[in-house]
């Protein structure tokens, strides 16, 4: 198997996506040193006050813009600033909000790298004449004949590949990820040799245009509105208090509750059309069943019969040993070999054979 981040060097043309962070600069640096001709871009996906958000170093402020606009002067690139906020909000941040709604906890990153990384920015690579994207994800390429693999990054602390399930064979063919193989460390010293301004820039924790965390507030700020309150029950159905709005909860949560019941409680399940929360004591949110939906395997074929392999219900779970099954073309099931805790509906199910990633999908329940 040859690496793919190694690099045909026939294709000389790159687009490198950069979002002002170290990790995309330093890609950009690497893919410059390997002869490609490189062209620089920085996608602007919303603008702060559309979000109710200061102008300050969040995802896509203008400071961002800059650093990235700073590398790019100092690799001799050309840099070019695209403005998808359009498409940001109705493919991410909607969806992100329908699914909180609906009583479901989604991962938008996913949404952002599958609708803007690997779609819209392709398009405008194409326009370019760039035969590669470029990005600055912790994850490998490998190919294998005619067919590539996605794999976790040797630096499994900084994994990205559980976001990147969906990447299909021609995305994967014309995508360059340059620091699979480096840890962060090794990263940063790249920076620092290379006298970046951003070198020692903290990486971003939480979702970017939520970076204070609470959901809540930005769902009632985006939406213009506030959610109704109801009735908190046990497992029986028995009424035990009332909750402050669903958007306000999710899978497996016992802080912020708003009500004591003398022992630990926590969210088993939210019911959006009843407006309920059901709560329960830790040893009953244990489960082995899960379907998946929305379900992509990156070979372009779904398996035969039950595959055994390991499987990820959260971003940095440990992967646990599965038996899973194809319902059909788009869903399947998995059977975890141990009870897994708390398995929320609108995380992804991501499968792995080793640090080959086979697939992914979004979980729509459980039992």
């Amino acid at each position: 198997m040859v690496p793919e981040d190694s690099c045909d060097k026939s294709m000389k043309r790159a687009l490198i996506a950069m979002s002002g962070g170290v990790d995309s600069s330093v890609a950009a640096m690497l893919m410059k040193d390997r002869g490609f001709h490189c062209i620089g871009c920085t996608m602007k996906l919303y603008h702060n006050e559309d979000v109710g958000l200061e102008r300050g170093r969040t995802c896509c402020s203008l400071d961002d813009v800059e650093d990235a606009r700073s590398v790019a002067r100092r690799l001799q690139m050309p840099y070019y600033v695209f403005n998808f906020s359009h498409d940001f909000r109705e493919q991410v941040m909607d969806r992100f909000a329908a699914a909180y709604e609906a009583g479901m906890t989604p991962n938008p990153c996913i949404d952002c790298n599958r609708c803007m990384k690997f779609e819209k920015l392709y398009h405008r690579a194409e326009i370019l004449g760039c035969d590669s994207v470029v990005t600055g994800h912790y994850a490998r390429i490998e190919r294998e004949g005619k067919n590539h693999q996605l794999k976790k990054a040797l630096d499994e602390t900084k994994d990205q590949s559980y976001v990147l399930y969906f990447m299909n064979q021609e995305q994967l063919a014309h995508t360059v990820f340059p620091l699979g193989s480096l840890r962060k460390t090794q990263v940063r010293a790249l920076a620092e040799e290379n006298r970046f301004l951003n070198a020692h820039k903290a990486d971003s924790q939480d979702i970017c245009f939520v970076p204070d965390g609470d959901y809540a507030s930005f769902l009632e700020g985006y939406r213009g509105k506030t959610y109704a309150p109801g009735a908190f029950l046990n497992e029986n159905g028995d009424v035990l208090g009332q909750h402050h709005g669903i958007i306000h909860y999710t899978v497996g949560q016992r802080r912020g509750l708003g009500v004591s019941f003398g022992e630990p409680m926590y969210v088993k399940r939210i019911d959006a059309a009843e407006n309920t929360v059901t709560l329960c004591k830790d040893r009953d949110l244990y489960g082995r069943t899960v379907w998946a939906e929305r379900f992509h395997w990156i070979s372009g074929k779904k398996p035969n019969g039950t595959l055994r392999c390991k499987a990820r219900i959260r971003y940095r779970q440990p992967e646990q040993e599965a038996l899973v099954s194809p319902v059909d073309d788009n869903s399947v099931r998995i059977v975890f070999e141990q009870p897994q805790r708390a398995i929320t509906s609108g995380q992804a199910a991501v499968l792995y054979d080793g640090d080959t990633v086979l697939g992914g999908g979004t979980i729509v329940c459980s039992e």
